[in-house]
């Protein structure tokens, strides 16, 4: 009687989990239909124009209005679902050929705005003043990491645009200055007032950091300095 009892439980047992899992796939199987009729296609809508049709009240008719209007609207559905899968095709084109020129960049200066420079052993700091009107009186001073005054470059009086200026790595002495970070602060007499001005200073690229997800893609200039892509106004 044990054994019969034993082989008639592990039959039970057998059937219950072959039942489960007969289960488990018609679930799952009917998840995925569902899951793939989710989206609405053109041969659907006419699919379901025509039932419509088919069933409508014979006393109170769909106007021919009522059907375009429906198709103007599945139409505009789609041509926007078309778009977005275009711009976003557009979107990576324009990414990759970013990537490509900013890649290029590396070892060559750029143009960007910026209020440091690199002085190199030997070298000089090149940059521009941006003027938005005329002004008189136009200086650049030039500080160490420390805050003091290493020279001043007089540019006297400018037009309205882009003032270039050099500094050899002289202090007021005419002594060679150390190599390293400068500060570099423009101002001008606009209307009989000291203003600030911005400043552009040509500097070389180092490296390149690709855009990921949050953070755009980032130029490494040479003295620790990075600035965003778009921030590059001149390639030298």
């Amino acid at each position: 009687m044990t054994a019969v009892s034993s082989a008639a439980t592990t039959n039970q047992y057998s059937a219950l989990t072959a039942s489960t899992a007969n289960d488990a796939t018609t679930l799952a199987a009917s998840r995925a239909k569902a899951s793939a009729t989710t989206s609405l296609g053109q041969s659907d809508f006419l699919k379901l124009m025509t039932t419509q049709m088919t069933h409508q009240d014979p006393n109170n008719p769909m106007t021919n209005g009522d059907f375009l209007s429906q198709m103007a609207q599945f139409g505009t559905v789609s041509g926007i679902q078309d778009l977005q899968k275009s711009f976003a095709t557009f979107s990576s084109a324009i990414q990759s050929a970013q990537s490509m020129q900013a890649t290029s960049l590396v070892g060559h200066d750029v143009s960007v705005t910026s209020k440091q420079g690199v002085l190199a052993a030997g070298g000089d700091i090149v940059g521009a003043v941006t003027l938005p009107s005329s002004a008189t009186d136009v200086t650049v001073a030039i500080t160490d990491s420390t805050g003091a005054l290493v020279k001043t470059i007089d540019l006297g009086g400018q037009s309205a645009g882009s003032a270039p200026f050099t500094w050899d790595g002289t202090n007021s002495n005419g002594t060679i200055s150390s190599p390293g970070t400068y500060n570099i602060n423009a101002s001008a007499m606009v209307n009989g007032t000291s203003v600030a001005q911005t400043t552009d200073i040509n500097t070389k690229v180092q490296s390149v950091t690709m855009a990921n997800g949050a953070n755009n893609m980032q130029v490494n200039l040479v003295g620790g300095n990075s600035v965003d892509f778009s921030q590059v106004k001149q390639i030298l």
